[in-house]
């Protein structure tokens, strides 16, 4: 049963995309996508703004993707997999980001995947659409 369950989590990851992520801290709003609406965020608070080469003109919005750190420097990366929701344009000036990024993650998300004691600001990345 174990096995099947992270099967199903990684499967999707066979296929996946490498870019970079960065991390995005408050405020969020408003957003590209939604405005200054608070339902936009997921109650995970797992969620991403994206650069352009995954914005398509607007068309990103609610996507959702799995990800994963896979490289950094320090080693900051956590061995977990997250599923996050896209809510944002990354050239949205809102917000504090870091360094350009193919992705930028919430606080929460960030700390999902980083070992945020390590002080990296920018990390590779593994991500698929689900």
């Amino acid at each position: 049963m174990r096995f099947s369950l992270l099967l199903s989590i990684l499967a999707p990851l066979a296929s996946a995309d490498v870019g970079t992520a960065g991390s995005w801290s408050v405020p969020y709003l408003p957003t590209r996508c939604n405005g200054n609406s608070q339902d936009q965020f997921p109650s995970s608070n797992l969620f991403v703004s994206v650069g352009d080469g995954l914005w398509d003109n607007g068309a990103a919005c609610g996507r959702q993707y799995l990800v994963r750190c896979i490289s950094s420097l320090p080693r900051a990366c956590k061995s977990s997999t997250i599923q996050v929701k896209v809510v944002d344009f990354s050239n949205n000036p809102v917000g504090k980001k870091s360094a350009d990024a193919t992705m930028h993650l919430s606080t929460t998300a960030w700390a999902e995947i980083v070992d945020t004691s390590k002080g990296a600001n920018k990390v590779n990345i593994e991500f698929a659409q689900v």
